[in-house]
């Protein structure tokens, strides 16, 4: 509504700049929460990732096939 709008009475001036004020404060959650969760979890290198995949559990036997 904000950008396009042509409308001047006190009113839609009103509703305009509370649709730009949403608009900034969504933009600046947005940016300060990706920046907050990368800055808080630490990277985990890939070869941890192969290691788990590595050692996994052997199959057990089920007690009723035996």
């Amino acid at each position: 509504m904000g950008n396009f709008d042509r409308r001047n009475s006190m009113k839609m001036k009103r509703r305009k700049s509370q649709v730009k004020k949403k608009a900034r404060v969504a933009r600046k959650a947005a940016a300060g929460g990706a920046k907050a969760k990368a800055a808080e979890q630490p990277v985990k290198k890939p070869v941890a990732k192969k290691a788990a995949k590595a050692s996994a559990p052997p199959p057990t036997e089920e007690p009723g096939q035996a």
